[in-house]
């Protein structure tokens, strides 16, 4: 029952600023209220708590408490920034190890935002950067970068494509130097 209210007033809000305004409302005015509210604490705990915890496992909790969709096993190293904006757009499969300092980033300055899947057994180096600005649909996803099965990411890599699995990337931007072996 709260949501509808809250919804029921941000309607009247978004009305407003088009009457106010002539023209459209942003994107943000489609939130509730509750989501307002929210933000500000899930970037808080994102940014500022997460990535300076000291214990993997409670880093890995505290994202997965504000939304993120982390696997099994996984290792986040300190500083690192997951985009908190996009956060349903962040996939981490299982076994997955992302070294400390490592970037993602789901949209950027007059871009869409497009998910980031991370698949089972990949490692980032330190201080890698993820971002998604690929717009091309492939049958693994719609648009995107995805890190393949087993891939490895070199230190300081710009990943702004889809790495294969079992490959190995590395540069600015990123470079196969090494093709995953089929099975």
């Amino acid at each position: 029952m709260q949501s509808r209210f809250w919804r029921k007033e941000m309607k009247f809000v978004k009305w407003a600023y088009e009457k106010i305004r002539k023209k459209p409302a942003p994107y943000y005015y489609q939130y509730s209220l509750f989501s307002y509210l929210f933000k500000p604490i899930r970037k808080w705990i994102t940014q500022v708590i997460a990535p300076n915890c000291v214990f993997n496992k409670i880093r890995i909790l505290l994202y997965r408490m504000c939304g993120f969709k982390i696997g099994k096993r996984v290792f986040i190293g300190m500083r690192c920034y997951l985009d908190d904006m996009c956060y349903q757009l962040l996939t981490i499969g299982d076994d997955v190890t992302i070294s400390y300092g490592v970037y993602f980033a789901c949209h950027g300055r007059h871009q869409g935002h497009y998910p980031i899947v991370i698949e089972k057994g990949a490692y980032i180096g330190m201080r890698a950067s993820i971002i998604s600005k690929n717009a091309v649909k492939t049958n693994n996803h719609a648009g995107g970068v995805t890190i393949g099965e087993n891939s490895v990411v070199g230190a300081c890599a710009l990943v702004n494509r889809d790495i294969p699995n079992g490959a190995t990337a590395v540069g600015v931007p990123c470079r196969i130097i090494e093709k995953g072996k089929q099975e």
